[in-house]
Order: C-alpha cells, then structure tokens, then sequence
C-alpha cells in the first residue's frame, strides 16, 4: 500500500483529475494498464480492496482512499446515486439498458464498465440480438456506444445525488 501511495501522483495529480480519468472506459483502461505497468495488477489492486475494507467497492474508491482518504463507497451505493441522475437524463428504455448495466457492475465490478463489455451486455440483454438492441433502444450502435461511455461519468461524480 504505501508502495502505491508514493506511485499514485504519476498516474494523476488530483482527486477531480482522478474522478475524470475514472469516468471514461478510454482513460480508466490507461490508468489501470499504467499501475499494472508499474507492478499494481489486478491481484495486487484486489489485495488492496481487502487491506482497505473495500471488496465491494470500486476500484475508484480504493484509489481515492489510499490517495486522498476518502471513504468508500460501495458499488451498490454509487449505482443507486447514478440511477436518480440517469432517470432525469435518459430516456425510459435507456434507462431500463443503463440499470441492467448497473446491475451488472454491481456484482461482477469494474470489467463491466470497459468499452468492450457494450456488445456483451447487448447481447445478454436482448437474447443474442444487437438490432434488436438498435430498434429498442432507438438509438444507432454508434449512439448506444456514446451513452454507455457516457452516462459513466455520473457513477463517480462527487454529488451524483445532488
């Protein structure tokens, strides 16, 4: 742990540039390849969920405490604080997608946020089917990429509930 505590300022300089990296699939990847780069793989990132108490919380939470003492939260909690802001801002049948996405993060963890799960969610989601996907969700598979990506960004924001 303190190995990782002196490593972090490399990878970002504040909790707000953390809280940006993190909430992008494309940055939060560079991130986690940057600390396997530097010796913090997965086993040793999920050691340090264990040390911290943390096993069910995201990766971002054992980062922002071992950086910044912030208290975790537990996945369950920021996918409750990202649903209110998700119904305010997407449409019904996006919501529905979104929550099934939520509830995949929350038991299986971070992996389920990575750009390449979209097409298998899709899938698991819409029986094997990704135009069945594109006419339910109206939107393009482009647009269904965006709002995946996207809509990421209100699971780390600092009042996700306000």
């Amino acid at each position: 742990m303190k190995a990782l505590f002196g490593e972090l300022p490399e990878f970002f300089k504040n909790e707000e540039e953390l809280r940006t990296i993190w909430s992008r699939p494309d940055t939060r990847r560079k991130l986690l390849q940057g600390l396997t780069e530097q010796g913090f793989g997965k086993d040793q990132l999920a050691e340090m969920q264990k040390i911290c108490n943390a096993e069910k919380s995201d990766l971002f939470d054992v980062l922002a405490h071992v950086a910044y003492a912030l208290p975790p939260l537990t996945r369950e909690e920021r996918a409750a604080k990202a649903r209110v802001i998700i119904t305010r801002n997407f449409s019904s049948k996006l919501q529905v997608f979104l929550g099934f996405v939520l509830s995949h993060y929350e038991a299986i963890v971070i992996e389920e946020l990575d750009q390449a799960k979209l097409t298998p969610l899709l899938k698991l989601r819409y029986h094997d089917s990704i135009p069945d996907a594109v006419i339910d969700l109206e939107q393009s598979p482009g647009e269904i990429g965006h709002v995946f990506a996207g809509f990421q960004k209100y699971l780390y924001q600092q009042t996700a509930a306000a």
